[in-house]
């Protein structure tokens, strides 16, 4: 007898996204550091949150994030694949004291992403599109 399960491209996007969400907190969950960090968290999309796909997976996952406390949530919808995404990303850190972003989109990594972490090497930049080298 075999056993065959088939999981939805939704299913599974919603299921990265919160993984995402809860490897960026964990550390809060630590007991006696919950209450001692605040923690402010980015998230881009280069389309609408509520899009039915991709762009929802990964504002579900950011609503849980907000959820928790001592986390801030800075969230821009709608940013283009060009160096509008730097001045989002730029905006995020310099204004709202983003420590960790997640910029959602394939194409804000190379060049994007690799532009601006080496500039603020204080910030953790998550990528889900598993593109990162060390040699770039």
């Amino acid at each position: 007898m075999s056993f065959s399960r088939t999981t939805s491209r939704r299913g599974f996007l919603q299921s990265t996204a919160g993984l995402a969400g809860l490897a960026a907190v964990s550390p809060l969950l630590i007991p006696g550091r919950a209450q001692a960090a605040n923690l402010s968290v980015g998230f881009i999309y280069v389309g609408p949150k509520d899009d039915f796909g991709y762009n929802q997976a990964h504002a579900e996952g950011a609503a849980a994030v907000k959820a928790l406390p001592g986390v801030t949530v800075v969230e821009e919808e709608n940013v283009a694949e060009t160096v509008d995404v730097q001045k989002s990303m730029e905006s995020m850190i310099n204004f709202d004291g983003t420590t960790l972003l997640f910029p959602t989109s394939f194409g804000y990594f190379d060049p994007h992403i690799l532009t601006l972490a080496p500039k603020y090497p204080a910030v953790r930049f998550q990528h889900c599109g598993g593109l990162w080298q060390a040699d770039k």
